[in-house]
């Protein structure tokens, strides 16, 4: 059941992902990007990785959706939904994709790939975490809350007016 879970989340991962080239919006471009990086997360899931898993799925939720306001905001068209195509120089991205796609597969199949050694490691989430991170995560946390706290101020010091700010004569502003 995993496995056959697994190869249909793979297929609608890459369908998604197709998608994104084929609708002709970039509101619909980012909910079917969205909807691929779900099914990515999920596989992750499916393989026991719970930590990349949620994370995958925590991330591409929120940027996806802050990707989708801010098209909203700014782009001309209102809500990015009005139709355009989402492919420039269509010839010139197939010839270099295929080229690289090629360069990809060849380079998989004539590495000699080595052989394992050792055992697997009883939690393979930390052990990734520690040859990555290794004694720098406490570093890295202090470093995620000041990237909040910048974000949170930016907001702060954007804003022209206060919370009780309020134009004469509406309700409960200055008069």
């Amino acid at each position: 059941m995993q496995t056959v879970a697994f190869w249909v989340l793979a297929v609608a991962a890459v369908g998604f992902g197709v998608a994104v080239f084929v609708v002709d919006s970039m509101a619909r471009a980012t909910f079917a990007l969205l909807a691929s990086f779900l099914c990515v997360g999920v596989e992750l899931l499916l393989l026991d990785l719970d930590y990349l898993g949620v994370l995958v799925v925590l991330m591409m939720i929120m940027e996806m959706l802050i990707m989708a306001v801010f098209m909203i905001m700014y782009m001309m068209n209102p809500g990015g939904l009005m139709p355009m195509t989402m492919v420039h120089n269509n010839r010139g991205a197939l010839v270099i994709s295929g080229a690289v796609f090629a360069a990809l597969v060849t380079g998989i199949l004539l590495t000699p790939w080595p052989r394992r050694r050792g055992t697997v490691p009883a939690d393979p989430t930390f052990s990734v975490g520690e040859a990555i991170m290794g004694p720098k995560m406490l570093v890295m946390m202090v470093i995620g809350i000041a990237i909040l706290a910048t974000m949170i101020a930016s907001v702060v010091l954007a804003t022209d007016r206060g919370r009780y700010d309020r134009p004469p004569g509406r309700e409960g502003g200055a008069k």
